[in-house]
């Protein structure tokens, strides 16, 4: 060209120097290529417009992986992105390596790359011949070191035969590269084949159960421990001509054939397969064998991995019960949460009972420890409560016998200092009336959740965990379940994850409780999720979500139609009631007496009357414990539609003496409660009620109540 002539078209200089232009839209997901990419990609040589599937399937997974990571790279700092790609044909062999250079940018608004590049074929010479070894001679110390470090830490973190499998056969070895492997393992006497890639699925029949003693390199390999090399066809026929027709029929020309051994034992072995000769130099073996090595404890840890998922999930479904059949009247839900590590069980589980006369017991419970002893001892402590529960003894009855038969295999016979103890709810439930009978050992309280979402932990008397006092007793408390009502029971892991305590855990759990409105197996996944997070699962989770204890929970719904008042009754006039004993013994149930009455208003717009009942509360239990030598019960109850309630509470005692007002002097201590009721009540009265007598009071929401009556005569 002469000076003065004009420049020749761009297109033109780069198809003279064998180079294509490619533009790139991850918004269409469209790549367009002229004829000379389009050739280098092994496409028709023509311009052309191709989806992003078409240019995937031409290239190496691998390199297609690494040159999306390329291109976020230089977005972020602004640079070319420069990447090797190895191209494939419909086969999967590599036919040629070229070099991508582009300038990408991203748009922020539709989160999408816009590249626009060239592709230029790399003319190494062909791997695996002379020319191809001196030409990586130079750095093959250093991209060695380097491919065996990103082996390594791929294979590190495999985490199941099959992903280990992928990950081999993704594997660039420097200088050269095998098309196909096998991983063969040993049952009894005989190789069967693990995992294959390159070979066609209806060709690997003749591998899949072969004798040790047969004359095939692998089972060489693992009767002698040593690695089989073979460098030619040649060599591969005269060495094994039993079995060469069988590797003829795949074309390769070099076979390395090495043992995967750990800790001393060959457990199996690895076929690496090429396309082309491969003379097996010192370093080229001394790569294989890095890589059979790494495979070999891979294979190792994935096999130990899912042996122990198969183990933990066998357990699993052994100890966790299905629940049953369905109940009239009644829905069920139940969840169970290991800890994130070991065997994935643990001393937490559930069950239901089926009793006479179509009632059924729940039990739910924890036995010390997460170890393989506490799953052990729970199985054993499952079957003995459902044993005791078949004879038909009560509650209270069957926590004894329960904890007289913990306390004699609660001790270890390696360990005599290893006594374990578990906790224990157990509840007898009548369908028909939604009567709960229940003995706890030192478990946690049960929660119930109204109708409306009102969530209260309902007390109840318990004693020692099972185990510590073999002749500790177990009273029993009664609750009524209204339609529309949920039982929880739940074990410590649900409240106290995260580093909560049983108030804070408890707060967390209650907003799940009085705002979620699904069904009852949607509820149960809530609240594990709020406990656990969205990554949880029902069973088994990845070793990396780690948990700091086993999670149990049991849900009972008595179904709102049950009532017999009609579908819409319970929207329009819920109620809420809760029920405790407060014993003479046992003054610090006051305050949990307030607590019940304090949620039972949580949503009461008025927060004077709010303190107002609960002061009242607290003066008439006082009154029975300090003036009557016999036990207080509490019924408080809300009824009415929002603006137009009532909180009615009224105690019982078995006292004989009926109260009566008096006027205290400035100085007494006593004699004030039936003037307060009377100031800060809207209605209130004494009843007797045969052995004793009950004092009840009103506070009502709004003016729209009814006028108050005139109190009963003392």
């Amino acid at each position: 060209m002469r000076t003065g002539d004009p420049l020749p078209a761009v297109g033109d200089v780069l198809a003279a120097l064998a180079t294509g232009l490619w533009h790139w839209d991850t918004a269409t997901g469209q790549v367009t290529v002229d004829a000379e990419a389009a050739r280098l990609l092994g496409l028709p040589e023509e311009r052309a417009t191709v989806t992003e599937a078409q240019i995937r399937a031409r290239l190496h997974p691998v390199d297609w992986n690494e040159t999306t990571g390329v291109v976020q790279l230089a977005v972020a700092e602004g640079t070319l992105a420069e990447v090797r790609i190895r191209v494939m044909d419909e086969r999967g062999h590599v036919v040629r390596v070229v070099r991508s250079r582009s300038l990408p940018s991203f748009d922020k608004v539709s989160k999408a790359y816009e590249l626009v590049g060239t592709l230029q074929e790399v003319t190494d010479p062909t791997p695996g011949t002379a020319a191809g070894r001196s030409a990586v001679t130079g750095d093959w110390r250093r991209s060695r070191e380097a491919f065996l470090l990103d082996a390594g830490r791929a294979l590190a973190e495999a985490r199941s035969t099959e992903e280990v499998l992928r990950v081999a056969a993704g594997l660039s070895m420097p200088g050269f590269s095998p098309d196909g492997l096998a991983v063969f393992g040993v049952t009894g006497d005989r190789l069967h084949l693990i995992g294959h890639h390159g070979q066609p699925q209806d060709e690997i029949n003749p591998f899949l159960q072969m004798s040790l003693e047969t004359d095939y390199p692998a089972a060489e390999v693992i009767r002698t421990g040593r690695a089989v090399y073979l460098a030619s066809p040649e060599q591969y026929r005269s060495r094994y001509p039993l079995t060469w027709p069988l590797a003829e029929r795949f074309g390769r020309r070099s076979w390395a054939f090495l043992p995967l051994t750990v800790a001393g034992s060959t457990m199996g072995a690895w076929m690496a397969g090429f396309a082309y000769p491969v003379a097996f130099t010192p370093d080229e073996r001394s790569v294989l064998t890095t890589v059979a090595r790494l495979l070999a404890q891979a294979l190792s840890r994935a096999g130990a991995a899912e042996t122990q998922r198969e183990l933990s999930e066998g357990l699993q479904r052994t100890m966790l019960p299905l629940l049953g059949p369905e109940i009239p009247g009644m829905d069920l839900a139940a969840r169970y949460v290991p800890t994130g590590g070991g065997l994935q069980v643990g001393g937490d589980w559930y069950d239901m009972i089926p009793l006479p006369g179509g009632r059924f017991a729940l039990v739910i419970g924890d036995v010390q420890g997460h170890d393989v002893r506490a799953a052990g001892l729970m199985g054993q402590l499952r079957i003995a409560l459902r044993a005791y529960a078949a004879e038909g003894h009560r509650p209270d009855a069957v926590l004894s016998r329960a904890s007289r038969f913990f306390h004699g295999i609660g001790d270890s016979a390696e360990d005599p200092g290893d006594h374990r103890f578990a906790t224990c709810f157990y509840a007898e439930v009548d369908p028909a009336t939604g009567t709960v009978e229940s003995a706890r050992a030192g478990h946690l309280d049960p929660v119930v959740r109204m109708a409306d979402g009102t969530a209260l932990i309902r007390a109840t008397a318990g004693g020692l965990p099972l185990g510590i006092d073999p002749d500790t007793d177990y009273p029993t408390t009664r609750l009524a379940l209204e339609p529309g009502d949920t039982l929880m029971l739940c074990t410590d892991g649900l409240v106290e994850t995260g580093g909560h305590d049983l108030q804070t855990g408890w707060e967390r759990l209650q907003v799940v409780l009085d705002e979620y409105p699904g069904e009852l197996e949607e509820l149960a996944d809530a609240l594990v999720q709020a406990v656990l997070g969205p990554s949880s699962h029902h069973t088994t989770g990845p070793l990396a979500d780690r948990r700091e204890d086993d999670v149990a929970v049991l849900l009972l719904r008595r179904r709102a139609e049950d009532c017999g008042c009609g579908d819409n009754t319970l929207a329009r006039a819920p109620v809420r009631r809760t029920m405790l004993t407060v014993a003479q013994a046992e003054p610090e149930r006051i305050g949990t007496a307030r607590r019940h009455l304090r949620d039972l208003l949580h949503d009461w717009p008025d927060e004077e009357q709010r303190d107002s009942a609960v002061l009242l509360l607290s003066e008439m239990l006082t009154n029975v414990l300090v003036h009557t030598d016999t036990d207080a019960l509490l019924v408080a109850e809300v009824t009415g539609r929002p603006g137009e309630r009532r909180i009615r509470v009224e105690v019982t005692d078995n006292g004989d003496d009926l109260p009566h007002k008096r006027r205290p002097g400035e100085m007494a201590s006593s004699g004030r409660g039936l003037m307060l009721i009377e100031l800060l009540a809207d209605n209130w009265g004494v009843a007797p009620r045969g052995e004793g007598k009950s004092i009840w009071y009103e506070v009502y929401e709004s003016a729209a109540g009814p006028e108050p009556a005139a109190p009963e005569p003392a």
